[in-house]
């Protein structure tokens, strides 16, 4: 009978794929080169994940889950934090040289998704995406249903101008729209304040 996977073996298992992935992208990716790069064996990979799709999301998990830790990690991040603030902090930590190569693959991984190449998992990740970001909305005070609305529409507009940027080049334009977004969703957050005030 197989061992339980050890899940702290699994998450540096996982970050070291992600840093594959950033390096070499996912045209090409098959298990058994990837385990040669890693050092590993092919067993290590399918002890693990049951096949690539299974790999990919658990790959795009692990990245959400460390944007998650960088989040939670910035002041104010309990809901002093302005959601606008959030927004730009977000936008120049992903647009950074060192953090650049990382935002490519997330949407390349994303595009495969989109093609339906990846199976459900990455959907359901996509959404768990919306109800983590409604949190931060509803940290401040904004009601559930508006809160998920606004995620839903932050989430979108953000990777929009993300995908723009990365096609285009045109980091001044597309920087100057995020900032737009980020006063949108300060706007949302402040509207629902000041119908509190009136309540």
């Amino acid at each position: 009978m197989p061992r339980p996977a050890d899940p702290a073996r699994k998450t540096a298992l996982l970050d070291s794929v992600v840093d594959y992935l950033v390096d070499h992208g996912l045209a090409t990716l098959s298990m058994r080169p990837l385990a040669k790069e890693l050092g590993q064996s092919t067993r290590v990979l399918t002890h693990h994940f049951a096949d690539k799709a299974d790999l990919l999301a658990a790959t795009l998990t692990r990245l959400d889950e460390r944007q998650r830790e960088w989040l939670a990690g910035l002041p104010g991040a309990d809901g002093e934090m302005g959601m606008g603030e959030v927004v730009r902090a977000t936008w120049e930590y992903h647009l950074t040289p060192e953090h650049l190569p990382l935002t490519r693959l997330i949407h390349e991984i994303e595009g495969l998704a989109a093609g339906d190449r990846l199976g459900g998992a990455t959907s359901r990740l996509l959404a768990d995406r919306v109800e983590f970001v409604a949190g931060w909305f509803r940290d401040r005070g904004v009601p559930a249903e508006a809160a998920t609305d606004y995620a839903t529409l932050l989430n979108a507009a953000f990777a929009g101008l993300q995908i723009d940027m990365l096609n285009t080049g045109d980091r001044e334009r597309t920087t100057a729209a995020a900032h737009r977004l980020a006063d949108l969703a300060d706007g949302w957050v402040a509207a629902h304040a000041g119908a509190r005030e009136e309540a």
